[in-house]
């Protein structure tokens, strides 16, 4: 389990009124609104604020949303209310929850780069093991380029991804699409402004 230490620096992270990374969905998750179905089963981790998972549950999922602070998610909870959409909120350290075997159609994945490559390596494996058989998996992270940026995410490089690292982490899926480019993002004061990106649109 994370420590206190961790806990503390994600209560902070999140406190005061204000969406760190806004309430709107990032912008790769909402370009791939088409792959996803109403009625399908869908795990937002990491999710902080709620608003990939609200996103999510307003294209008629039935999502989970599981975070470490409970601040941030008293504040996806708001959301959700105050979008009119039902969604489930569960505090968790990603890292070492439980992922319940081949449960999910859809699992978004977007920017948890605070974890070290071990921990990467549990996460990665978890989403595998709780994704269903021709379930989507939608992740976006940094690029080691970012470190030039500076414009959000990790400062330690090795918490970037690479082309490599996905591949290695998903190449057993049915299909893997990994996308590489620079774009302007604007998520609210977390992440703003030219970054270094890569997205990995794959299905088990």
């Amino acid at each position: 389990m994370a420590n206190n230490n961790d806990y503390e620096h994600w209560q902070q992270r999140f406190a005061g009124e204000d969406y760190r990374f806004g309430t709107e969905p990032n912008a790769f998750l909402k370009s791939h609104a088409s792959l996803l179905r109403k009625g399908q089963s869908g795990l937002a981790i990491a999710d902080g604020e709620g608003r990939n998972g609200v996103f999510l549950a307003e294209q008629g999922l039935d999502v989970l949303s599981i975070d470490f602070s409970p601040l941030a998610q008293e504040k996806a909870r708001k959301l959700a209310a105050a979008r009119s959409v039902t969604m489930r909120v569960e505090q968790a350290d990603i890292v070492n929850w439980d992922y319940p075997a081949g449960t999910y159609d859809v699992v978004a994945g977007i920017f948890f780069q605070f974890a070290a490559p071990a921990e990467r390596d549990k996460i990665f494996a978890g989403i595998k093991k709780t994704l269903k058989p021709g379930g989507l998996l939608l992740l976006e992270g940094y690029r080691p380029e970012q470190l030039k940026y500076k414009t959000g995410g990790p400062s330690q490089i090795e918490n970037l991804y690479t082309r490599e690292m996905l591949e290695r982490g998903f190449g057993d899926f049915a299909s893997l699409d990994i996308r590489e480019y620079d774009a302007e993002i604007y998520e609210g004061a977390g992440h703003g402004g030219m970054s270094a990106l890569i997205d990995v649109v794959a299905v088990k």
